[in-house]
């Protein structure tokens, strides 16, 4: 199927209100491009360097979302240039990105990415330290919480439902509270095979690759 199939494809099946990131990491400019023109202008990256290669080579009113794991030492590179950073997971990643936006003038808007699982192969806040970084990003003057994102671990279509369920009972929870430059309007969770659960459990930003740009062909990388 074409990337405009895909696309119609992913978008019948999200209801009002629901944003689609197409996850163009390791995706050449021209597959992008191509998502663009067919009304895409949310795209998702992994690594720093990537997101800034590509930065400058595409439309900018493109909304850059940095949603793999960020290294403190690669903040400075992305100030003004991400949309939305969706994998806050640590009180020190927390303290770097708030010197490195101010140092730049700019705010940053971040999502606080939970590990729900609690695998040890993925990043993400466990979900006993999460009162901690709420804490510390009240106390913040140029970070913004939006929400909240997961990757869940994969299973069947009972336990993903199940992490969804989790996640959307934390947003809830978080959302009947007042914070400072804390708000709960962005639940950023589904991928490719289970965006559709994760939507009917009250997902409203997922983020599709290869359902959108189709199989990556590893003998043409």
């Amino acid at each position: 199927m074409s990337i405009e199939e895909n696309i119609k494809g992913v978008k019948n099946n999200l209801p009002e209100g629901v944003t689609l990131i197409a996850v163009s990491k390791t995706k050449p400019i021209s597959l992008i491009k191509e998502a663009y023109d067919f009304g895409i202008r949310d795209f998702g990256e992994n690594k720093v360097q990537e997101l800034v290669n590509k930065y400058d080579k595409l439309p900018d009113d493109i909304r850059w979302h940095m949603i793999g794991h960020l290294q403190r030492n690669k903040v400075k590179y992305i100030v003004g240039k991400v949309y939305l950073i969706h994998s806050l997971d640590s009180v020190r990643l927390l303290d770097e990105i708030e010197k490195q936006y101010k140092n730049g003038g700019k705010v940053c808007n971040a999502l606080i990415q939970i590990n729900i699982g609690k695998e040890e192969s993925k990043t993400g806040i466990y979900l006993e330290n999460l009162e901690e970084l709420i804490k510390k990003c009240e106390q913040c003057t140029n970070v913004n919480i939006k929400g909240l994102m997961a990757v869940i671990p994969k299973g069947d279509e009972r336990t993903c439902r199940m992490y969804f369920n989790q996640m959307k009972n934390i947003f809830d929870n978080l959302k009947r509270r007042k914070f400072k430059n804390i708000e709960m309007d962005i639940l950023s969770m589904g991928m490719t095979h289970d965006y559709r659960y994760a939507v009917e459990e009250g997902s409203n930003m997922v983020r599709v690759g290869e359902g959108v740009f189709g199989k990556r062909d590893y003998n043409n990388k």
